[in-house]
């Protein structure tokens, strides 16, 4: 495999492409249904509203009002998640942290929707953000960090070059860099047709996010996916229908068997037979909440340049990878001069603050530490960054 096979592999924008798996033999078996039942935001954030703005209504989550002091964690999400995918790392955040995290439903996903679904301009989404801030805080906001993962990280950028939040102290970028992800929009449109179109439940999309590698981490897929989906005969976000109602023991061992999985996922692979018939009564209901595939022309202006303006940037800057050999030229020779911190989390996929939210979390908490931007909760102590 060549380097530009590699780096089209570790796509930056959005998830990693899936490379689904038949169970390992010591996988094989019975599973309980509530692996992969999905999680309701409330165990949490704290809070959930709806921010209207001129453009339409944002759904935000904000973290427990007893976490109401310090700076405030301002998170965007990467394309195709939803705020939802910041749980697991508020939790983390909140523990060691005395921070306020406020995560948002980015334009054309989750339950936010606006009157332009369709324009998804690094501009747009970026002054997206700047009008929440000011109808939410005002001339009062906190001290803002800005964090981004994916598209979310190259829309922080934006909003930081555009000088939109007057309070910004401080900016985070989570596992996007111009050079791999410009790279890797060639095998965009193959990677969004591998996936699957439609899921008959909201725990086989969870099973599936899991399986494909998209998301690492079963917890935080049980949280993030259903903000991924939409029911598509009602139109709504899978969130909307939780909590589940029990369903009956035999359907769940009928879930459970691993070729019923992969068959109504889609997940077809000649190695793998899938020998089961599909019932009559599994009805592919759920799809994605936003095609990613009509957002092609927006794709270029979200990365390009994107270096040279995170090092533009006149805050304290931290950029979180999930591999060292995703820095590009302009980065590498930024971090060597010492223009912002690099650190790199090993054996996590591209969705880095789900796959290890704890680790992440100690991570932001040392740069905040470092930077004097905030108070430790606890008996939290910085540690030391390394690649």
């Amino acid at each position: 495999m060549s380097n530009l096979q590699r780096a089209m592999m570790k796509s930056q924008l959005p998830p990693m492409c899936p490379n689904p798996k038949f169970p390992k033999p010591s996988d094989r078996g019975f599973r309980r249904q509530n692996d992969y039942n999905p999680i309701m935001w409330n165990e949490y954030f704290g809070e959930m509203r709806d921010i209207e703005t001129k453009q339409g209504k944002f759904r935000v989550y904000m973290s427990n009002a007893s976490d109401s002091t310090g700076p405030l964690l301002v998170l965007l999400h990467g394309g195709g998640f939803s705020a939802l995918s910041w749980a697991h790392f508020t939790v983390e955040i909140t523990k060691i942290i005395h921070c306020q995290c406020l995560a948002i439903d980015i334009r054309g996903h989750g339950d936010t929707y606006t009157e332009n679904e369709d324009d998804l301009s690094a501009e747009t989404l970026a002054q997206d953000v700047g009008d929440i801030l000011q109808i939410m805080y005002g001339e009062r906001s906190p001290p803002v960090i800005l964090i981004g993962h994916s598209m979310g990280g190259a829309i922080c950028v934006h909003v930081a070059n555009l000088n939109i939040v007057d309070a910004l102290i401080g900016i985070v970028v989570i596992d996007v860099v111009e050079g791999t992800a410009l790279e890797a929009l060639a095998s965009m449109q193959s990677f969004l047709r591998s996936r699957p179109k439609t899921f008959k439940s909201i725990q086989h999309a969870i099973e599936w996010s899991v399986r494909s590698g998209q998301i690492r981490n079963i917890e935080s897929a049980r949280i993030s996916m259903p903000g991924q989906i939409i029911n598509s005969e009602t139109g709504k976000l899978s969130t909307n229908e939780l909590p589940l109602p029990e369903e009956p023991t035999e359907e769940r061992f009928r879930f459970s068997n691993p070729n019923a999985i992969a068959e109504d996922a889609e997940l077809q692979s000649p190695a793998v037979p899938t020998t089961l018939p599909t019932p009559s009564s599994s009805i592919k209901k759920y799809t994605w909440r936003i095609d990613l595939s009509k957002s092609e022309k927006y794709w270029e202006g979200w990365f390009q340049g994107l270096s040279q303006k995170f090092l533009d940037v006149r805050v304290p800057k931290l950029l979180l990878l999930a591999g060292i050999d995703n820095l590009d030229r302009a980065l590498t020779v930024g971090q060597m001069q010492g223009k912002f911190q690099l650190q790199v989390l090993a054996r996590c996929g591209h969705a880095v603050h789900e796959d290890r939210p704890h680790e992440v979390a100690e991570v932001i908490g040392t740069y905040l530490l470092r930077n004097k931007f905030a108070e430790p909760a606890g008996q939290f102590s910085m540690h030391m960054p390394a690649c």
